[in-house]
């Protein structure tokens, strides 16, 4: 399929990854739990089989653990001054390269290699598409045609108004968009009830 599958991720290191949940983990619990978040989206991300893989790291991509899960994907370091221009830009780098261009992160575990498929078939016929998180948020998030530098600007991240600001901003430029199932994302001790205790291992 003529589509670009970005992932962007931070380095695991204690400190830098998965912050939120180190009252839970421990720095150096949550850095491990990030790492398998890491490889599993990677492999479901080469699963899928798209035309290319992109792993785009934070702060950089020198992490030794960013390269070893990295596989065939291209690795690169995340370009922007905050996360909506680091989406945009991703997603226009993917976009210049193929006809469909999409972007996840590496906290949705249910974001397996059937949904990825079902998302880049889905944007054949929408100008967008979408995994909505159950936080409010969204998991994954892919364009057609052209870039849409406003979905990005000055989004209040890490709320649950992401979604819903995001479907305004879709209906005032006009585009189609489809929504898929919502599935559940790791960002909070909370959340880690839904992982089972392979994770932990």
């Amino acid at each position: 399929m003529n589509a670009c599958l970005t992932v962007l991720a931070k380095a695991p290191l204690p400190g830098l990854a998965k912050t939120r949940l180190i009252p839970a983990l421990g720095a150096e619990g949550a850095a491990a739990l990030a790492e398998r978040l890491l490889a599993h989206t990677l492999q479901e991300a080469r699963s899928a089989g798209f035309a290319r893989l992109r792993l785009l790291g934070s702060p950089d991509a020198a992490h030794p653990a960013l390269a070893t899960h990295a596989g065939h994907a291209e690795l690169g370091a995340q370009q922007g001054a905050d996360l909506g221009e680091r989406m945009h830009l991703a997603l226009s780098e993917g976009l210049r390269l193929h006809a469909l261009a999409l972007l996840i992160g590496t906290d949705a575990p249910a974001l397996d290699a059937d949904r990825l498929r079902e998302a880049a078939r889905t944007l054949q016929d929408v100008d967008a598409v979408f995994v909505p998180a159950l936080d409010g948020g969204y998991a994954l998030v892919g364009l057609r045609g052209r870039p849409q530098p406003a979905l990005f600007e000055a989004m209040r991240w890490s709320t649950p108004q992401v979604m819903a600001d995001t479907r305004e901003r879709l209906r005032g430029l006009g585009l189609r968009w489809t929504e898929l199932a919502p599935v559940a994302d790791v960002d909070e001790p909370a959340d880690l009830a839904a992982l089972g205790p392979e994770w932990f291992a």
